[in-house]
């Protein structure tokens, strides 16, 4: 059923719980989060134009969760996305949905991935900090070429929890 306002529903997780926000059957924020109104605030005025409904079942974007869970861990790629960006940052998310589960890549590589120079990374730091659909757009598998894990949007740990779960059954 397409509708014009925001559904949302959050789903535990081991990482903790992930709040889903979709329009239209579009996946438009996701983030560790139990409270959708956290996501839900990071979206563009006219995107918040449309309002926000709790539901109790998303569809396709949480039973791709489950599945994602429950090691299918190319369940995520299967959902439509759409988050807003310039022409440079949408090329560099879509390198990131295609950074397959179980590996990593830097943000000089994800920069290049893109098309642009290694020199961009910066840029691709950017579009993983603004990244508004974590962990369908897996700005968690970008790790900063010195070492570590960089920082995440939602906590260290998270991003570990995430690496770990792909690792193990990738």
């Amino acid at each position: 059923m397409t509708t014009t306002t925001i559904e949302a529903q959050v789903l535990p997780t081991p990482a903790g719980p992930l709040s889903l926000l979709s329009h239209g059957g579009t996946l438009v924020a996701a983030g560790f989060t139990a409270d959708p109104e956290e996501m839900f605030a990071r979206l563009s005025p006219a995107m918040r134009a449309h309002g926000l409904t709790r539901v109790d079942d998303l569809g396709h974007a949480a039973r791709a969760v489950r599945d994602y869970l429950d090691g299918d861990l190319t369940a995520l790629d299967t959902v439509e996305v759409s988050q807003p960006g310039s022409p440079g940052r949408q090329r560099l998310l879509t390198a990131l949905r295609e950074v397959p589960a179980g590996t990593t890549v830097s943000y000089a590589e994800l920069a290049e991935r893109a098309g642009m120079p290694r020199t961009a990374a910066r840029a691709a730091g950017g579009a993983c900090a603004g990244n508004l659909i974590a962990p369908f757009v897996p700005c968690h598998r970008v790790l900063p070429s010195t070492g570590g894990f960089g920082g995440y949007y939602y906590g260290t740990p998270v991003k570990q929890w995430l690496l770990t779960h792909e690792k193990a059954l990738g």
